[in-house]
């Protein structure tokens, strides 16, 4: 079965669109990013929760009103908690602690105590420090969900840190910033461009697969559409996948929605990893080197998140 999460957050949205969502059957999960937060906290809902929080840092403000979005997400999706249909809202660490195990640990911990909701995910980026803190949390009975995943390498080493405990975990794989970097340069060699995101994603997926944890899924990822001529559920048309996440902006939820109903939408093509190495095979001859780009997506989706992170907590300054 693949779940559908909601990759947006704003507290409007939890109270009508995705109650809606999810007491139709359409989202059993939400996650939240740093981005989505700055985007968030432009709205009007709150300018009275932030006037209330006079006083505090902008960090301690973001906290208050982010903490209160994901109990209330937690509190939609109770439910489907209690019943075993996943549940789960999540949200991310500092990603300025992006080096520092230690301290994404203190702070997650932080974050769950405050939330109160066992149904919480907490993110932690996918780097050597994240490794640590994902064990660190995962032993302490925190579910998981691993970020910021660009290369199997990331997955495996998150897969091998959620698993050393007993919790619920999603690796991340980002997605569509691959054709988005690749495009221009695989159409200078006359090669397929909007691939490259998905068969990387469906070779991780089939890496976390072969390891047979029940309790550790591929979440898909950055799954919004930027290309004008794709359909805006290209991904999902190629990641519908079994026993995995789709984490989608509300616009492709829509997009979908007019023309199938979600419980009728049939399984993508289960590519095999050898055809998607024999694809990959013609990258190197392109003058793309993989790991490179590995490296690079990651760094960008780093520098993206604090930058967005910064800019929240400069608007919300006294």
């Amino acid at each position: 079965m693949t779940s559908i999460w909601v990759d947006y957050l704003d507290r409007e949205f939890l109270d009508t669109t995705f109650k809606e969502w999810v007491n139709r059957g359409i989202a059993n999960g939400l996650t939240s990013n740093p981005a989505i937060f700055a985007n968030a906290l432009k709205k009007d809902v709150y300018k009275e929760d932030l006037k209330k929080l006079k006083g505090l840092s902008p960090k301690e403000k973001y906290e208050k009103i982010a903490i209160k979005d994901i109990q209330k997400a937690c509190d939609i999706l109770q439910k489907n908690y209690e019943e075993g249909d996943d549940g789960y809202a999540s949200i991310e660490v500092d990603p300025r602690l992006i080096n520092d195990a230690k301290g994404t640990v203190d702070e997650a911990l932080r974050l769950y105590d405050e939330i109160e909701r066992e149904n919480v995910m907490i993110k932690i980026p996918a780097n050597e420090a994240g490794y640590k803190a994902m064990e660190e949390l995962a032993k302490k009975g925190i579910n998981i969900n691993a970020t910021l995943v660009f290369s199997p390498n990331q997955a495996m080493k998150a897969l091998e840190a959620i698993s050393k405990g007993n919790v619920e975990g999603v690796i991340s794989v980002f997605v569509s910033r691959f054709d988005r970097k690749l495009n221009s340069l695989l159409a200078q060699q006359n090669l397929a461009k909007d691939r490259v995101g998905f068969f990387n994603a469906i070779k991780i997926y089939n890496q976390i697969e072969a390891a047979g944890l029940r309790n550790i899924r591929t979440l898909f990822a950055s799954t919004g559409v930027k290309q004008e001529y794709l359909p805006k559920d290209y991904y999902v048309q190629n990641l519908y996948l079994p026993h995995s996440v789709l984490t989608l902006p509300p616009d492709v939820i829509k997009e979908i929605e007019k023309r199938v109903e979600f419980d009728e939408m049939e399984e993508s093509f289960p590519f095999q990893t050898k055809h998607i190495d024999a694809f990959f095979s013609f990258l190197t001859p392109a003058g793309i080197n993989l790991q490179k780009v590995y490296q690079e997506l990651f760094d960008e989706g780093v520098k993206a998140f604090v930058e967005s992170f910064e800019e929240m907590l400069g608007s919300i300054k006294e």
